[in-house]
């Protein structure tokens, strides 16, 4: 979600400074890394507005491992790093010291290139890194705090923080966007840089995006895949507005505002640092209101994945395009998501209303059967259209001593199987005549009285 986010952000800045978005998949790791995944990542950008045409590339990190043993040994035969057989346990239980990095020891003996040995880089022991940062201003760290940080495993290739620095100086990068969470690796980046003889990048380390529990997003415990939300039936527009908004907010008291805007306001330097929430039922609301401003065609449209996909409980056959025109004004205004569009219709479509047992329960209470049998009587008399129900059901309620809302519910159980969902006398009305008395009669059967 972060890094959607951004992108979002990288694509925007390139735009107002003439320059160009490069999209790079980090694939060097091979236990975390599969080409679904590179797919998933692409097709999601596309989703939200990055498609081919916005970026160059992809290119892949792995193409680059020459590129990267080269820069590990011009910084070897300059003195800048050195051969280590120790292990991160092993720097600890000498010096107690948490970074795992120089005590002397490891400098001192230097090693040749070897089997299982990782190259360190060696930092220097006074002095300072600051780093230009467009969202924290310009952050310093005292190079004799920063260990001694390997750059080369010992099976020769090479870690995250070299890969990166030499992809980006291959690259040209003169921009990094990316999460707060990698500014302790940033001066190490920009010492590679500098050791390497180019000049380091202008940074903007945008601020973690947090969950409910002001945890950090994960993979592993939160739904952060944007190809999830999508699935689901959230709007592309929707998701882009809700996420430029982690950090960031446009001029006025306003959050739902078009892509324009966004486009026109947003700077890098207004972004605020501290932690962004993100808050799916905001999420939710915010796709809402974006169902709501399509046009009925619109709507149609996008609902016609979850209408004829493998989500449709229903038979192709049985599904009513005409019947689904009918309601569909009237489901737009009740959907948070599009996917909800299903529970919403499907008693139009099944032979069955699919009965929820818990709604069962709740509305079939003594004398339910008789308000159906009542109800099926009326029914058979008046004029098929929504008023006309709407009288006979509020009628039927009154000899019962029954307001209409008590009154209804047996009636939109029997029907659609639910207690909640489009407004009944109007569903009623496109269901039709035959198949409502049919499920109501059988309704009143199960609810315990014989039909005559």
């Amino acid at each position: 979600m972060g890094g959607a986010r951004s992108a979002l952000q990288n694509w925007l800045y390139a735009k107002q400074h003439q320059g160009t978005l490069v999209l790079r998949i980090e694939d060097t790791d091979a236990a975390r890394n599969s080409p679904e995944w590179i797919d998933g990542i692409i097709s999601a950008l596309a989703w939200i507005g990055l498609g081919p045409d916005t970026y160059e590339g992809p290119y892949l990190q792995s193409d680059y491992a020459g590129e990267h043993q080269a820069a590990a040994g011009r910084l070897y035969e300059a003195g800048r790093a050195y051969y280590c057989d120790c292990t991160r346990e092993q720097i600890q239980a000498r010096t107690g010291n948490q970074y795992a990095g120089y005590d002397g020891y490891c400098r001192d003996r230097a090693l040749p290139p070897g089997e299982g040995r990782a190259l360190r880089f060696r930092t220097p022991d006074e002095g300072e890194t600051r780093v230009v940062d467009l969202v924290r201003g310009e952050p310093t760290f005292e190079n004799r705090l920063i260990e001694d940080f390997v750059i080369s495993r010992g099976d020769g290739s090479a870690v995250f923080l070299l890969a990166n620095a030499v992809d980006d100086i291959t690259m040209g990068i003169t921009h990094v966007f990316r999460a707060e969470e990698h500014l302790p690796n940033t001066p190490k980046q920009q010492l590679l840089w500098e050791a390497l003889g180019f000049e380091p990048p202008v940074w903007a380390h945008v601020p973690i995006v947090v969950n409910e529990k002001r945890q950090k997003l994960s993979k592993r415990r939160d739904k952060v895949a944007l190809e999830a939300y999508r699935d689901e039936g959230y709007l592309a527009d929707a998701m882009r507005n809700y996420l430029m908004l982690l950090g960031w907010a446009p001029s006025g008291d306003r959050e739902i505002v078009p892509w324009e805007v966004i486009e026109a306001e947003f700077r890098i330097e207004d972004v605020n640092p501290s932690p962004a929430f993100f808050d799916e039922k905001k999420l939710r609301a915010f796709n809402g209101e974006y169902i709501r401003a399509l046009s009925p065609d619109e709507f149609a449209t996008a609902c016609q994945p979850w209408l004829h996909g493998t989500a449709a409980p229903w038979r192709p056959e049985d599904f009513d395009p005409k019947a689904f025109e009918a309601v569909a004004p009237l489901a737009q205004t009740r959907v948070a998501v599009l996917s909800e569009i299903v529970a919403l219709v499907d008693f139009l479509f099944l032979p069955d209303p699919p009965v929820d047992e818990a709604a069962w329960a709740k509305a079939m209470k003594e004398g339910a059967a008789d308000l159906l049998d009542a109800v099926v009587d009326a029914f058979e008399a008046v004029p098929w259209e929504a008023e006309a129900l709407k009288a006979a059901v509020e009628a039927a309620g009154a000899v019962r001593d029954l307001k209409l809302g008590k009154a209804q519910a047996p009636v939109r159980v029997a029907v659609t199987g639910r207690t909640v969902g489009l407004p009944l006398f109007e569903s009623l009305e496109v269901l039709g005549r035959e198949r409502t008395l049919a499920r109501l009669r059988d309704a009143s059967l199960r609810a315990g009285r014989r039909q005559d």
